[in-house]
């Protein structure tokens, strides 16, 4: 038996290993069903925005992705040997923060380890990738997109970004006496008084940290807890539901008043006014929730088997908040890994690019010179046919740099 059991753990690890050196699976694409293609109809056009994510389908390292908020046109957003994930639109929607490793496959349990992270951003469009803080995970935007809050294993900062100022907010040891205290995705509230957090390491919960008062309200078990837009509400994933998976999970939210849960999930079980999202059927193991800037939608991943986030074959859904729950619409079909993702809704502010510059110039030139010819060549006509050209040969030489 000792032989046997030596043999499992060696097995075990042998997976484990293979993972490490591998990433995660690449997956294939998938087709939906009647109905979900039909759903996703529906939903086209619907929505004006973007969804960004991480996902392996092109890398098993992990890419971060971005698609219309309808589900519509998915594309890479950035490419490379190291693992993207968590990514963040900024209020204005004009730059997504991520955690990027610092070299090669990390697998996301190692999120606790902070010098194994920076914190990255880039443009919406794709461009200009940087480096922004070094040691982090967990990044997130203020309100006003000119500060960002992360996380460093147990403590939690505030960065203003304008002059990369760091601030220390609360250290886990010493706020709940006890060592070994996890701080993974501490998100503040809009007001800036209450660190939503959950806890690993020595500790394994949800709740909020009151930053003024030096005070801990304890949600509940699960992880991942966050606020709405104006703070008036809060949501985390729960440890029970459907699904067929060995761990099941759902997504409840609370009211909540002065940085306080005010509905109780205890003995008799959870109010059904707090229950927000449990898909049914097998695939129902809810995880990533994000609501949209304004709290009418409601992003997520869900998987029907495996639990590590950064392997199991996760898809994303969409669901408009207060319709029936069958109403949710999966917008990813891909075996690959798909998590983590955040909704910004409205124009996406996207930068003119060069080739863009390029192609106006080219449209422009081209039309003047049609202009001229159709007009008769006059000798002020062929002066402007003359610029026209130069123009032309201008926008040329440009796209050629």
């Amino acid at each position: 038996m000792n032989k046997f059991v030596k043999f499992c753990a060696c097995a075990a690890f042998g997976v484990t290993s293979v993972f490490a050196q591998q990433g995660a699976p690449t997956g294939a694409a998938v087709d939906p069903t009647a109905d979900e293609q039909k759903a996703l109809s529906a939903l086209k056009g619907k929505l004006e925005g973007a969804i960004v994510w991480a996902t392996s389908r092109a890398n098993s390292h992990h890419d971060i992705w971005i698609m219309n908020a309808d589900g519509t046109n998915a594309r890479a957003l950035t490419q490379g040997d190291n693992v993207d994930w968590f990514p963040r639109i900024s209020p204005d929607g004009s730059t997504v923060l991520f955690n990027r490793s610092k070299g090669g496959w990390v697998p996301e349990n190692d999120a606790n380890y902070p010098e194994k992270w920076d914190l990255w951003m880039v443009d919406i469009s794709g461009e200009n990738a940087r480096k922004v803080v070094d040691n982090a995970t967990w990044g997130t935007w203020r309100p006003d997109g000119k500060s960002i809050v992360f996380s460093r294993a147990g403590k939690v900062f505030t960065m203003d970004l304008a002059s990369k100022t760091e601030k220390m907010i609360l250290d886990g040891d010493k706020a709940f006496n006890k060592s070994g205290v996890i701080l993974q995705e501490p998100n503040m509230s809009p007001d800036g008084k209450h660190l939503a957090i959950t806890l690993r390491g020595s500790m394994r919960e949800t709740g909020v940290w009151d930053l003024e008062k030096s005070v801990w309200t304890k949600s509940g078990d699960g992880c991942q807890i966050d606020w709405n837009f104006d703070g008036s509400k809060l949501y985390r994933v729960n440890p029970t539901g459907n699904g067929g998976t060995a761990a099941p999970s759902e997504i409840l939210w609370f009211s909540a008043k002065d940085g306080k849960q005010i509905e109780k999930v205890g003995f008799f079980g959870i109010p059904k006014n707090v229950k927000l999202m449990d898909l049914p059927g097998r695939r129902s193991h809810e995880y990533f929730p994000r609501l949209s800037p304004d709290g009418k939608w409601l992003v997520w991943g869900a998987t029907d088997k495996g639990h590590d986030h950064d392997l199991f074959d996760y898809e994303l859904y969409i669901w408009k908040i207060g319709e029936p729950v069958e109403s949710a619409t999966r917008i990813t079909y891909h075996s690959g890994n798909d998590r983590w993702p955040d909704i910004w809704l409205g124009k996406v502010p996207v930068k003119e690019t060069v080739a863009d510059k390029v192609a106006s110039q080219v449209k422009d030139a081209v039309n003047g010179a049609a202009n001229a010819i159709q007009s008769g060549i006059s000798e002020a006509k062929m002066d402007e046919l003359i610029k026209a050209i130069d123009r032309l040969t201008d926008a040329v030489k440009s796209l050629a740099k």
